[in-house]
């Protein structure tokens, strides 16, 4: 096999292992979808979600640390879940004794899933990271959380914020390994390529029903592609979680940087 195919082979694999939550709470969503269940299925979503959390906790898939970030990202995912249900961003449909102002509990599960998959990610590709700036990025990242709710109100800065943080990150470079070899890229190319697939889950998971778009309410259709964009924003704020807990544990920074 040549040694590119092989490697985007390797490359694959190690994602798919790193996709290992996000998977679950797809296969959480089909068996919702298709399988006639005694309790709603958000009530079972919450309890399948809280499950595999623990899961992955008992199996040393995650450390506390990760633990405690995905809780952390569960808990922003819901704050924004409540704001954007409110306004009517989106909607939860379906029933259930677990809805809280029209969200279903799980819904942060979603969330975390990114941050899980960021962890998981780091750890198989022996991620780190050279030039990068903790304190802009993490000021870039709170300013983007916070657009999400403002721009309802006043103008909205994604765009702004969007060139902000490729200034900011710009000379910042991800490296990476795959079957032995040392692969890098710049750090922003690596946000719009999880919003990228991001975007892609969000499709399916909408189809699922997991939540309805205005749009999709009567009829499903694809979401728009500028979700693609606030994914990767919000991927931002997620890599600003994980690697404060890395830098703690002396994994962020490429030795170039120690």
């Amino acid at each position: 096999m040549p040694v590119a195919v092989r490697r985007l082979v390797q490359f694959a694999w190690l994602e798919l292992q790193s996709c290992m939550f996000a998977i679950a709470v797809f296969a959480g969503l089909l068996v919702t979808h298709v399988v006639p269940l005694p309790i709603a299925a958000y009530d079972a979503m919450l309890l399948w979600c809280v499950a595999v959390t623990l899961a992955f906790k008992a199996l040393g898939l995650e450390t506390w640390r990760e633990v405690a970030v995905i809780v952390a990202f569960h808990l922003l995912g819901l704050g924004l879940e409540l704001f954007k249900v409110s306004v009517g961003s989106w909607s939860y449909p379906g029933d259930g004794l677990t809805k809280v102002a029209g969200v279903p509990l799980y819904s942060g599960f979603m969330y975390a899933a990114v941050g899980s998959y960021i962890c998981q990610a780091w750890r198989r590709f022996d991620l780190r990271v050279t030039r990068y700036p903790a304190v802009p990025t993490t000021l870039v990242a709170v300013a983007i959380y916070a657009n999400f709710f403002t721009h309802h109100w006043i103008v909205d800065l994604r765009v702004p914020l969007a060139v902000v943080g490729l200034v900011v990150l710009r000379r910042s470079v991800v490296h990476f390994s795959v079957g032995g070899a040392r692969l890098r890229m710049p750090l922003a190319l690596s946000f719009v390529l999880i919003g990228l697939f991001l975007w892609i889950a969000e499709n399916l998971a909408t189809y699922l029903g997991a939540w309805r778009y205005p749009d999709q309410i009567d009829v499903w259709q694809s979401v728009h592609a500028s979700k693609i964009g606030a994914w990767a924003l919000l991927v931002t704020m997620s890599f600003v979680l994980v690697a404060t807990v890395k830098a703690q544990e002396g994994r962020l920074y490429h030795r170039s940087d120690d």
